[in-house]
């Protein structure tokens, strides 16, 4: 983890040594700020991601299944965080569970007892809902005649699902699969109501001591940075599947 952190320090040092010749006076006094919430915002939105396209797999699986329990929990899960607002979600976790403390919720309590792990755990289960419905989405507009031949030679289901189904359904979804990680990455602002330094958090923070308007314009270049930067990856992934 110090290895990690001294890469971050060195890659803010660099950012702000080269940024602030150029930019305005009220950016370059509180650029490593700018910096440092750019990273934790871009670490927020890569293990929510990661994580979050594991759970999705496996409830857009569970949604397919003619499994009774395991189809309608899918659907509840799905339901639920796709059908409330992520601020909502924040908010009861943070300040409902996470206000139980060590003595209630015992070896969870580390899951509760900071917002970078809280917010990390709510964008992960929201991003999860989401993708898993647009995975269906994919899955079930691909004939099924591939399912049966598969199965007819031999394969088990869940092979394949992750040989032939799944491959095809990315393919499908992956345009709206990038529009879902655009979409998470501007909700993640959101953790900065339960104290989380990300880039908007530090955006506040810094307003609250300059009062300067800018800083607000500053976060907002910075979010669009990011937005570009998932666009040209996700269209990079297209172009690789085209050409694959």
């Amino acid at each position: 983890m110090s290895v990690y952190q001294d890469a971050k320090y060195a890659v803010s040092d660099a950012a702000c040594a080269a940024l602030t010749p150029v930019t305005p006076d009220s950016f370059g006094q509180f650029c490593p700020r700018f910096i440092d919430g750019f990273f934790v915002t871009v670490e927020l939105l890569v293990l929510s991601c990661a994580l979050g396209l594991v759970i999705a797999i496996s409830v857009a699986f569970a949604r397919l299944s003619s499994n009774m329990f395991l189809n309608k929990a899918a659907f509840v899960y799905s339901y639920v965080f796709r059908g409330t607002p992520l601020l909502v979600q924040l908010w009861i976790m943070y300040f409902g569970l996470g206000s139980l403390g060590a003595e209630n919720l015992g070896f969870l309590w580390p899951l509760f007892k900071e917002g970078w792990t809280i917010g990390l755990i709510v964008l992960t289960l929201n991003t999860g809902a989401y993708v898993s419905e647009i995975l269906r989405g994919g899955l079930v507009n691909i004939p099924k005649g591939q399912m049966e031949a598969a199965v007819a030679t031999g394969m088990s289901w869940f092979q394949s699902m992750f040989h032939i189904m799944l491959p095809q359904a990315f393919k499908i979804a992956w345009p709206a699969y990038g529009n879902e990680v655009v979409l998470l990455m501007k909700g993640s602002a959101l953790v900065s109501t339960i104290t989380v330094l990300d880039l908007m958090g530090q955006t506040r923070t810094v307003f609250s001591r300059s009062y300067n308007l800018e800083v607000y314009a500053y976060s907002a270049v910075l979010y669009l940075i990011l937005a570009g930067m998932i666009t040209l990856l996700f269209k990079f992934g297209e172009n690789r599947m085209k050409t694959g």
